[in-house]
């Protein structure tokens, strides 16, 4: 039949079904000045003109009031993070990239605060809140840069594909500034010191002989398989997931031995790490190591102190720092570090034993 007008009140509409029921409707403007129609309901539903009335000067006072009477209509139709998460984890499979590290990402610190939040919801206020969270938990300023930056690319995801409309709030959001002026890394005694720590705990201690012989990243030395590791040519295939491409590292003495004894046991397939055709994750090795190099080397430091804090991290700079020290060349470094950019690799350059050093020291001995 359609909407007719109630004879007794302002902007009520009426809707004579077929079935005999009828629907009730009311108009009202927006904030926007522009007029919206809202169905309230059935009269089977119990509802009546004068229920629908009132709800209609409900609308007025809330818009009055700069509301929106709709909002939690709106916030219960959005659509969720966890939803656009799934999408962000689609199209990464379809471009063949390596997963574990966001997966690992979303689940321990986003997750727990956004997931099932409508993405509406999201105030960059919010976001600054998750990220002090972050700073006080201990974890490093780039570390807590990853979170945030993660969370703004499923955003992008979700507007992008449409299940969100608006701005993404994790733009808002000042990155933290981080210092990468001085590179911490472990002398002789202390990379003594760490793997007799960790001696007792074999995944661990692989892990660190790993890093140590082929200065690959975390998610790097994760995702070394059995089929990777050619012992006879001392050489080990690594995925740099950084820089999307596979280098090749070399094997030193200590794994080799490891090595040799482990990779009998395993299938082609199977990763070194883990034993096993599923890999670990990057917490598996983040929270016992983090606790191991915290008693060792951090005592006294503060959490967001990046120049003096050992990390995981730092057991790439220390592979690459004796490289320097033992006066490998610049360029030899930079392959084995699988750098882009050769500014990149230079910071070691001050440590080498040809860096100039003594030449300077030689000079105008008059």
């Amino acid at each position: 039949m359609g909407w007719i007008k109630s004879k007794k009140y302002t902007g009520v509409y009426l809707n004579k079904l077929a079935n005999g029921d009828i629907s009730y409707s009311v108009i009202y403007k927006d904030v926007d000045g522009k007029n919206k129609r809202f169905v309230v309901g059935r009269k089977s539903q119990g509802i009546t003109e004068t229920y629908a009335y009132n709800k209609r000067n409900e609308f007025i006072n809330q818009i009055r009031l700069g509301e929106d009477p709709l909002e939690a209509k709106k916030k219960r139709k959005s659509k969720v993070l966890d939803d656009a998460y799934q999408l962000y984890i689609k199209d990464r499979e379809l471009h063949n990239r390596a997963l574990h590290d966001e997966i690992a990402r979303y689940k321990n610190h986003i997750k727990p605060t956004f997931g099932g939040t409508p993405i509406v919801s999201i105030t960059p206020e919010a976001i600054q809140k998750l990220q002090k969270q972050k700073i006080k938990e201990g974890y490093s300023f780039k570390t807590v840069n990853h979170i945030i930056n993660l969370l703004s690319t499923i955003i992008n995801v979700a507007i992008e594909k449409e299940l969100f409309k608006g701005n993404n709030p994790a733009k808002k959001v000042k990155r933290l500034k981080v210092d990468n002026a001085r590179e911490r890394f472990l002398n002789l005694e202390e990379i003594r010191k760490l793997l007799d720590a960790v001696k007792d705990d074999p995944v661990i201690y692989l892990f660190c002989n790993l890093a140590l012989s082929t200065g690959g990243r975390l998610e790097t030395i994760l995702s070394i398989q059995k089929k990777d590791i050619d012992l006879d040519s001392g050489t080990v295939k690594l995925k740099d997931f950084k820089n999307d491409s596979t280098y090749t590292g070399f094997i030193n003495n200590r794994l080799y031995h490891l090595l040799a004894n482990l990779l009998p046991k395993l299938k082609a397939n199977d990763y070194v790490l883990s034993g096993n055709s599923e890999p670990l994750t990057s917490r598996q090795i983040q929270v016992p190591l983090k606790r191991v190099l915290d008693n060792l080397f951090n005592q006294g430091l503060k959490p967001n102190d990046r120049k003096n804090r050992v990390v995981i991290h730092t057991l790439r700079h220390t592979f690459a720092s004796h490289l320097a020290i033992n006066g490998t060349p610049i360029y030899t470094i930079q392959r084995l570090m699988n750098h882009k950019d050769i500014s990149m690799t230079l910071r070691y350059a001050k440590l080498a034993p040809d860096s100039g050093r003594e030449a300077v020291k030689g000079l105008f001995k008059i």
